[in-house]
């Protein structure tokens, strides 16, 4: 079974935590790039089971690239990503990123074909999974558990805050303590387990987000994405923005706040991304018009 933490870990990075791509390629013994995925899925939160209109802040638009068409296969999909990136790196080796939707809500004999699908594809070295808390039946785990002997596999949890209050303004449809059991149940399993977290709800003070970061700390975690609040057209949070504007973060001060934060988390979980990088026709605000790597010398600097 795979372990957490590589036997070597490689240098560290912003708030002395490893580095998310050289942690990879000390577990994997080679470079990698995730190649989404989308398999068709939906989400309680839209198909009637917890809502019909998802979080308020989510538009999946957002989460397709270019060769991600979920009219194609699985097989498709990845070997259109394999040719998007092989003209540039000839040698690279590939995750099958299970991204869009809730990639655990189905049965789970549909789930095994699509998974064994993705790993059955040449230079396909493993698979991320992104989920919610609310979707991960101890079958489910039986499952990934036996498949994590045979493949590097990431399961990622869509946590998002740990404000109770908050979850239910965005209409989230679960709760800080589904993540905390769901996140406890996988690593468990053995199974490397991701969190994900937005900072810059209007509403939730600074104070607020460091009692949170203890909380995310104190989670089996073997990585962490943070990314900041984004304002995405045709979400309903871009409409509650667009009638009464709030006052959005700077890059620096988002960065300081990002800095602030990770001193709460240990430095064995692995801090995959500070920052996301939407489509600029559908962000309505903040225009940084930084990448995650800009974003990461950034915070150097600021570390000094």
């Amino acid at each position: 079974m795979h372990n957490h933490i590589p036997s070597v870990l490689p240098q560290k990075g912003a708030g002395g935590h490893t580095e998310y791509g050289l942690w990879l390629q000390a577990q994997l013994g080679c470079k990698v790039q995730k190649l989404s995925v989308n398999a068709g899925f939906s989400c309680p939160n839209r198909d009637g089971r917890l809502g019909t209109g998802g979080c308020t802040f989510c538009n999946n638009a957002t989460f397709h690239p270019a060769y991600c068409d979920p009219k194609l296969s699985v097989t498709e999909q990845l070997e259109a990503g394999k040719q998007f990136f092989a003209r540039k790196y000839p040698t690279m080796k590939y995750l099958a990123y299970f991204q869009a939707f809730t990639n655990t809500y189905a049965s789970l004999p549909h789930l095994k074909i699509l998974y064994e699908e993705a790993i059955a594809v040449p230079d396909i070295v493993g698979l991320v999974i992104g989920t919610r808390p609310d979707c991960m039946p101890d079958e489910l785990l039986d499952y990934l558990s036996e498949l994590n002997c045979r493949t590097f596999l990431i399961v990622e949890f869509g946590i998002e805050s740990t404000n109770e209050e908050t979850l239910r303004r965005v209409h989230r449809g679960h709760t800080f303590a589904q993540s905390v059991e769901a996140i406890h149940r996988t690593a468990a399993r053995g199974i490397r387990t991701g969190g994900h977290i937005i900072l810059g709800f209007p509403w939730e003070t600074e104070e607020m987000l460091m009692h949170g970061a203890d909380e995310v700390g104190r989670l089996p975690l073997t990585t962490l994405k943070l990314h900041q609040l984004q304002i995405i057209r045709g979400t309903a949070l871009a409409e509650e923005y667009l009638r009464q504007p709030w006052p959005m973060p700077t890059a620096e001060d988002y960065a300081r706040l990002v800095l602030r934060y990770i001193t709460h988390i240990p430095e064995s979980v692995v801090l995959e991304r500070f920052v996301s990088q939407s489509p600029p026709d559908l962000v309505i605000a903040p225009h940084w018009g930084m990448k995650n790597h800009e974003f990461v010398d950034m915070l150097r600097n600021m570390e000094g």
